[in-house]
């Protein structure tokens, strides 16, 4: 039990950095008249592409890679591209005011939108590599990347990448609807032990006698300690800032824990710092500041070689999507972060448990009827679609009463954020 409740801080605190990054990100893109331009360009296709040539596309599509019938429609239309931005919004919210990865939502999102699984990894995915490639700078301009580190780290992750992309891709091609319903149980899983953790941080939160521990030290753990004594050549030298001569950790670690993130990245369509953060830090004993500039740098070339290889090449990216999402999550991104100025902190970590809670609900009750279609369970088509149904309202319920609330704070509260001022 001890590890459970261990590893699910570990995982919100990753997710927090994560979302840091994002947070950065989006400021890096908006602050700069160049980036800024570069969006404009990216959405001429996605825009004025779409209205006029939407028809003839997906007509003379294969239905292979996403023609008028295909399983995956990836043609453009209206209410899709608004969809997306309001996707993109909503995760950008949550990132910027509850200060943790809303990118948890988004594949929930589009799969309850009518956007396949497979569909959806591969346009979050590119999404990700869209925002991180016009973004971070940050961290290797301040030198807080350790490249030795990264590469080895990267060799895992891409090949983790390779065999998530693979499984989604067999699933896929063996039976679409089996390939919903591994993606969904994925999420069911993350979602459920991720939202649980929350909720239990949340109410001990409220008691000031119980608080949460989030330390971040750089101190070295049983578990580090023994690692980093391993050695087994060759060995990967970082944090020479922290102790002097630095410390090292067998290539395999490295290669390994690259490996699983690249999975989970391949199969869910995330970044994978929720997962990067408490390895690095408190399973192989690097510093968290060397981490957070690691992890950024390697999810550019994870989220770019996993979207376009594993997914671009075989039609599994929306790039009408995927632009409207980048659109949607940095003017989200903005508005949430400036709402944190004026909300406190038990507040947003209540919000956050019920966000995570609700796209768990939502992929729990989209899987019976996937599992009754391929007769693996006994269920009337009826009551499947009614569960369905459920779980589709209580997330988009859930989460739009978040959005709704939180504009409205940030409405009722523009003037104490104009003068820069801070409620108690």
């Amino acid at each position: 039990m001890n590890f459970f409740k261990q590893w699910g801080r570990f995982m919100i605190q990753g997710s927090r950095h994560y979302a840091q990054w994002e947070i950065n990100n989006a400021n890096t893109i908006l602050n700069s008249r160049k980036r800024v331009a570069i969006l404009g360009l990216l959405l001429i296709p996605a825009i004025i592409g779409g209205v006029v040539f939407a028809d003839d596309i997906g007509t003379a599509m294969p239905d292979l890679i996403g023609g008028h019938h295909a399983y995956s429609p990836s043609y453009y239309s209206l209410g899709i591209f608004v969809v997306s931005i309001f996707v993109g919004l909503l995760a950008g919210l949550i990132t910027g005011c509850i200060g943790a990865g809303g990118g948890f939502i988004i594949a929930p999102a589009l799969m309850s939108a009518g956007i396949k699984g497979i569909l959806a990894v591969g346009t979050d995915l590119f999404h990700i590599f869209a925002k991180a490639i016009m973004g971070s700078v940050i961290h290797r301009k301040l030198g807080n990347v350790s490249v030795p580190l990264a590469f080895v780290f990267v060799i895992g992750a891409l090949l983790g990448a390779t065999g998530g992309g693979l499984l989604n891709r067999y699933l896929y091609e063996l039976n679409p609807v089996l390939s919903d319903a591994f993606i969904s149980s994925v999420y069911v899983f993350m979602l459920g032990f991720l939202g649980i953790y929350a909720l239990t941080d949340f109410l001990h939160s409220i008691n000031p006698g119980k608080a949460s521990s989030d330390s971040g030290s750089d101190a070295l753990g049983s578990l580090p300690r023994k690692l980093q004594a391993v050695t087994l050549p060759p060995m990967v030298k970082f944090d020479f800032d922290i102790t002097p001569g630095g410390r090292s950790i067998s290539w395999l670690f490295l290669v390994l824990s690259g490996g699983l993130v690249g999975l989970a990245a391949g199969i869910m369509g995330v970044g994978g710092g929720f997962l990067t953060f408490p390895i690095f830090v408190y399973v192989m004993g690097v510093s968290s500041m060397t981490t957070v500039g690691t992890d950024i740098f390697q999810i550019i070339f994870t989220a770019g070689y996993a979207s376009i290889t594993q997914y671009a090449i075989y039609g599994f990216i929306f790039y009408t999507l995927a632009i409207g999402m980048l659109l949607g999550s940095l003017v989200g991104i903005q508005v949430g972060a400036m709402v944190t100025k004026v909300v406190n902190d038990t507040t947003i970590r209540g919000f956050y448990a019920i966000a995570i809670l609700s796209g768990f609900v939502n992929r729990l009750f989209a899987l019976p009827v996937k599992l009754a279609d391929m007769e693996i369970i006994s269920l009337s088509h009826k009551t499947g679609m009614i569960l369905n149904t459920i779980g589709t309202w209580a997330f988009f319920l859930v989460i739009g009463f978040f959005g709704v609330w939180v504009f409205s704070v940030f409405f009722m509260n523009i003037k104490t954020l104009r003068g820069e001022e801070v409620r108690p």
